[in-house]
């Protein structure tokens, strides 16, 4: 019985992660973790991706919010950010859900949820209400199946001081 479980649920995901309504949960785990599962498709050079991905912020404390913007010279169709503990590299805090959007609790992630081109898109994620410390972001930008950017680093602006 134990088998046929992971038989049928290993089936289950070949199957959800062809569909074009965002990565499934396993995309946090497996061996190329944070790329999408495209066949022979490989991720881009980071160097020639057409995307900025921008994070308000690198701190944290309980309960608070930063907000993450993608937005580039090209459309993208689909997308992967995750939220992960500076220190520790644990996945950490949660997504806000938006249109177009679905939440990955297990691993502290966002996609999307259709795979019309976007121009720009705007996340909220939101602190653990038990801790604080410094969160970085990466991000996954699909232009179409086999064009794509794996573990994109949001920046995060540094303040300018007017003297």
């Amino acid at each position: 019985m134990k088998g046929f479980l992971v038989v049928a649920v290993a089936c289950l995901v070949t199957v959800v992660s062809g569909f074009p309504d965002g990565a499934p949960a396993d995309t946090c785990v497996k061996t190329r973790f944070n790329q999408p599962n495209h066949g022979a498709a490989r991720s881009q050079d980071l160097k020639t991706s057409p995307f900025r991905v921008v994070a308000s912020g690198n701190t944290f404390s309980p309960g608070s919010q930063i907000q993450v913007d993608v937005a580039g010279q090209d459309v993208f169709r689909g997308f992967f950010l995750q939220a992960r503990d500076a220190q520790t590299n644990e996945w950490v805090g949660e997504w806000v859900e938006s249109a177009n959007t679905k939440t990955i609790p297990e691993c502290s992630a966002v996609t999307h949820a259709d795979n019309k081109d976007k121009e720009r898109a705007t996340f909220v994620w939101t602190a653990p209400k038990d801790r604080q410390g410094q969160v970085y972001f990466t991000a996954t930008l699909v232009k179409n199946y086999g064009t794509f950017w794996a573990n994109q680093v949001a920046d995060v602006p540094t303040a300018r001081h007017l003297g």
